[in-house]
């Protein structure tokens, strides 16, 4: 099966923020962004489409002509839990410089670790590896897309970072 990952276009969000679950408004070059990324997306023909339910992903797909994608929870970005909506610089809390040490078992406040959060991802992959559908597209977030790599093989979980598709960009994987 292939998928192609759909990062969405930049947000309108102070550098620093936390805002993995928070639903937050995309800047005022969306239709700049958007454009290019539904030029690179021209001629594909998918059998299905899906995304994340937060607007940031749904507004990209409707622009690239997918008004109506399945939805599914599974595809929202790192929930930060306590730390949504804070800049890093601002949180005080005991568990922020553990986080730091090691973010991929350690969760936020009340929210996922990366090692969850990639748990939850491989749950709705192998779930749609199962699907009778040769060509995939998904909406999503960056977050997503690294742990659709790591699951592809296309990188590790620990050099994952180095591989953070940029906004508005396209992944693609076999699974």
């Amino acid at each position: 099966m292939r998928i192609t990952l759909i990062r969405h276009t930049s947000v309108d969000v102070p550098k620093g923020t936390c805002y993995g679950w928070s639903d937050v408004p995309v800047r005022s070059t969306f239709t700049e962004e958007a454009a290019i990324t539904k030029e690179k997306l021209s001629g594909n023909s998918f059998d299905i489409v899906y995304s994340s339910p937060l607007s940031r992903a749904l507004l990209l797909a409707e622009y690239c002509g997918y008004a109506e994608p399945a939805i599914d929870d599974r595809l929202k970005e790192m929930n930060m839990g306590d730390w949504e909506m804070r800049r890093f610089d601002e949180i005080k809390d005991r568990n922020l410089q553990k986080w730091y040490d090691n973010y991929l078992t350690q969760p936020t406040t009340n929210g996922e670790s990366f090692q969850q959060f990639y748990n939850r991802v491989v749950s709705f992959l192998e779930e749609l590896r199962d699907k009778p559908y040769d060509n995939v597209a998904i909406f999503a977030h960056g977050g997503v897309l690294l742990c659709a790599g790591i699951y592809a093989g296309l990188f590790s979980m620990e050099d994952c970072f180095n591989h953070l598709t940029p906004y508005g960009g396209i992944m693609n994987v076999e699974i």
